[in-house]
């Protein structure tokens, strides 16, 4: 199969359900891409129809350049084509952010959970640090071989610690010792797979824990829940046209992006908040 990863590291991630750390940016590079995520933050901190974090946090790639050029890395791209195959969408990019001395944590979860993909295999998270993500500031931790299993029961907390749109956390026990710590410098990544169980605990550095988190799947992956999804053809063609292709207005937050944000923030809600038994703000209507 084409791509960067070899042979032995994508037997890797069949095995465990993840991967890293892989080399993408070097320091001065990881330095760049986390300023321009910062001057988003000062110079669209008012103004916009939903609070900045909002956008950050679900879809960036549509309203803004700095997650863009993340996800168009040829680095990146090459790696996820290892494990997916020459045809790529860009289903999601959003930026996780841990402020310094937080008591904020992730609960052990799976992601697919609330995507409406079901099942799928089809589908891989490229999770790239711009700031050091250690045990101390509160960096992934994962179960290896948990995603040979199938989503199981989650509960949701909304809980005010949990960083979580729902709360959500797996209502099975889950061995902390079989854990294992996914250390990630400045410009390194990790991939790992939807139904990974994997947390991650408080920001106990004087430093803010940065991750640029993007979600990326085959075309064939199915729309499962909702009458329609989107994503943007990042390689190859889309033979199924089972999703509505998108083409992000280029710049920073025009009047295009925003409206684009929404509709597919709306038809995206109706999976990420399916049973969810209050608001989930993020996926809420301006």
């Amino acid at each position: 199969m084409p791509g960067s990863l070899s042979p032995a590291q994508i037997d890797a991630y069949r095995r465990d359900g993840f991967l890293c750390p892989i080399d993408v940016f070097d320091a001065a590079e990881a330095r760049s891409r986390r300023d321009a995520f910062e001057r988003l933050e000062q110079d669209f901190a008012e103004g916009l129809p939903r609070p900045l974090p909002d956008y950050l946090r679900t879809n960036a790639h549509i309203v803004a350049e700095a997650p863009r050029d993340v996800a168009y890395t040829p680095a990146i791209l090459d790696a996820v084509e290892s494990l997916l195959g020459p045809d790529l969408l860009l289903w999601s990019v959003e930026y996780f952010v841990k402020e310094p001395q937080t008591d904020k944590i992730v609960s052990w979860h799976q992601d697919i959970t609330y995507w409406g993909m079901g099942e799928t295999d089809h589908e891989v998270t490229a999770w790239v640090a711009l700031s050091p993500a250690n045990a101390a500031s509160g960096c992934m931790r994962f179960v290896p071989g948990s995603h040979k299993s199938s989503i199981v029961a989650h509960t949701d907390t909304f809980a005010e610690d949990n960083l979580l749109s729902r709360g959500q956390e797996i209502a099975v026990d889950v061995d902390e010792a079989d854990a294992v710590v996914a250390a990630l410098e400045p410009g390194q990544m990790s991939l790992h797979h939807g139904r990974l169980f994997h947390a991650s605990g408080p920001n106990t550095t004087e430093d803010r824990r940065i991750g640029c988190v993007m979600r990326f799947i085959r075309p064939d992956t199915p729309v499962a829940v909702g009458e329609r999804d989107y994503a943007v053809l990042m390689r190859g063609c889309d033979r199924t046209r089972g999703r509505i292709t998108i083409v992000p207005p280029a710049g920073n937050f025009s009047d295009a992006a925003l409206a684009l944000h929404a509709e597919v923030i709306a038809a995206q809600a109706v999976a990420l908040t399916e049973g969810a038994e209050q608001t989930v703000g993020s996926y809420e209507p301006a």
